[in-house]
């Protein structure tokens, strides 16, 4: 195999191409370890090193950190390792590594979610950004049935009037129209947003 192309990417990093196809990104001092440069043939043997004891191990870290920074769905962690332009047989596989720990459920990253929402948006926003994350529909659906039979969408909004210090008694039209605006903002319906502001 040939090293057709090296691209300097960053201060230390650079992109490598093997018989004109990206083969993974490397350090300044891996080039050296591995004697890579353009032109250059790399066998068999170290190719699959370079593979499975740099760029895996290194592709399997990265999604630990990411996942220890902050809770992701698949997708999430998906798209994030390949925007650090890990190889897409390496995502699969460090993606495939963390969740054989658990590390990664998305029906406990829909459950979390819905918990720290329901409170302030409605089931529509909630839905929909969920969905926006990559996350299964239906799983999404039953999960929120779940989360959401003892709510109806005026006590939601209750709620969140309360936590506002509004009062539809005392409000004047201009409040009610600020209102109702950051209420549609976070998905309720006008009919629900119309009689909780008593907004006309």
């Amino acid at each position: 195999m040939i090293v057709t192309a090296i691209e300097q990417t960053a201060k230390n990093k650079y992109r490598i191409y093997i018989e004109e196809e990206f083969a993974f990104v490397l350090y300044k001092g891996e080039l050296s370890r591995f004697h890579i440069h353009e032109g250059g043939e790399i066998s068999e043997s170290v190719y699959k090193e370079i593979r499975t004891e740099v760029i895996l191990k290194r592709a399997k870290k990265k999604a630990m950190y990411l996942l220890n920074i902050s809770d992701r769905t698949e997708r999430e962690l998906q798209e994030k390792l390949e925007r650090e332009e890990f190889p897409d047989w390496a995502v699969q596989q460090a993606v495939s590594y963390v969740k054989s720990f658990g590390y990664i459920n998305d029906e406990r990253y829909i459950e979390n979610f819905i918990r720290s929402k329901k409170e302030k948006e409605s089931r529509k926003s909630i839905y929909a950004k969920l969905c926006r994350k990559g996350l299964d529909g239906e799983k999404i659906q039953a999960l929120m049935e779940l989360y959401f039979e003892e709510t109806t969408e005026n006590e939601t909004i209750s709620n969140l009037l309360r936590k506002k210090g509004f009062c539809r008694d005392t409000a004047d039209a201009k409040e009610k129209q600020k209102m109702a605006a950051y209420l549609a903002r976070k998905g309720f319906s006008y009919s629900a947003i119309r009689e909780s502001v008593g907004w006309e």
